[in-house]
């Protein structure tokens, strides 16, 4: 078996950490055309926390838009749902109420739409977030009556007038009919929906938008709005998914120590026919780095010992035990010595 003929083998079992890519963070987006990272994540307003105070640049409401000719504002937020409380809202079910992320107010009541989507979809280089599942669209009859109420203002007064109580009427019947099909007939009925184009200003402060109204179809089923924001930019930062060069390196490296230990042991067992611990490869240099290694560690373990306090028991003191012997023969010499020594001088 040759090493050439193992490599291919190993890189094919070898995982492929680097291609593996999760998923994106909700309310983010990687074109690849561009290699730019797109998070629009700063300028989702979040509810303060109850026991947190605002500060000055928190935001303590969803975004605002006007109207104009359309006879009512709009609430929205990006990536979540508006904080302000909603109640209810004209046929959305209890349960899903609390996920509506764009709203305008009719007469008192409340109109989802759009219910809460993380999603961002690139179309051509233009960036949009797009809410689905709003209130039912309105019919015909009431399209017209409040396109003839806000839209034409050369209309005549008094015809207006005479036609104001049918008009109520007919709202209530819409009204009710919204509520019976949303009851009953969800899933075949046309919802309100939102596309909100989000177009780049990177003179607008961090977490900053400018929210506006574009229009909205002819049978106010779908509603179009653009907002600018520096999160729009792209190229703030890169994708916190799959791995970087840190991880890269590691994969590099896990895959050359592989390739060079697989490999080696089936060198030098198939041609040099070695066994055992001697089937790695470079043993001996190996092995000469474990013995240095030891050696090191023998070295600092015997210098910590002796930097560390000993105990005198009473083995040491002179005339006990095993020690009394050895250590009074070795005090009779010294004396020994002593007295010659002396005597030596007395003479002299």
């Amino acid at each position: 078996m040759r090493l050439t003929s193992i490599l291919p083998t190993l890189l094919l079992f070898t995982p492929s950490l680097a291609a593996d890519s999760k998923p994106l963070l909700p309310c983010t987006i990687y074109r690849t055309e561009t290699n730019a990272y797109y998070d629009i994540s700063p300028i989702a307003v979040q509810p303060l926390v109850d026991h947190k105070k605002a500060h000055k640049d928190d935001r303590t409401e969803s975004w605002h838009a006007r109207g104009y000719d359309m006879g009512t504002n709009f609430t929205l937020n990006f990536c979540a749902p508006v904080i302000e409380r909603i109640d209810e809202a004209v046929g959305i079910k209890e349960s899903l109420v609390k996920n509506i992320s764009a709203f305008y107010t009719w007469e008192e009541e409340v109109y989802s739409i759009g219910q809460v989507s993380t999603e961002l979809v690139f179309r051509g280089r233009e960036l949009s977030l797009n809410y689905t599942n709003g209130s039912p669209c309105d019919s015909p009859s009431t399209h017209d009556k409040r396109k003839l109420k806000h839209g034409n203002d050369d209309n005549d007064d008094n015809d207006e007038k005479d036609k104001d109580d049918d008009d109520k009427d007919k709202d209530d019947d819409d009204r009710k009919s919204h509520k019976d099909k949303s009851s009953k007939h969800g899933d075949d009925v046309r919802r309100k929906s939102t596309i909100i184009s989000l177009a780049c200003d990177p003179n607008l402060p961090s977490g900053k938008a400018h929210v506006s109204f574009v229009g909205s179809s002819p049978d106010q089923c779908t509603y179009f709005f653009r907002a600018k924001t520096m999160a729009a930019c792209g190229g703030v930062g890169e994708p916190p998914t799959g791995l970087g060069a840190g991880g890269v390196f590691g994969v590099i490296l896990i895959i050359f120590l592989a390739v060079y230990l697989l490999g080696g042991i089936a060198y030098q067992r198939t041609v040099m026919h070695q066994r055992g611990w001697r089937q790695l490869p470079n043993y001996n240099v190996w092995a000469s780095i474990f013995s240095i290694l030891k050696d090191i560690v023998i070295i600092l373990t015997s210098s910590c010992a002796r930097l560390l306090p000993r105990r005198h028991g009473y083995n040491q003191l002179p005339g006990s035990g095993r020690g009394s012997r050895g250590g009074g023969g070795g005090r009779v010499d010294d004396e020994n010595r002593l007295i010659d020594q002396l005597d030596e001088e007395w003479d002299d």
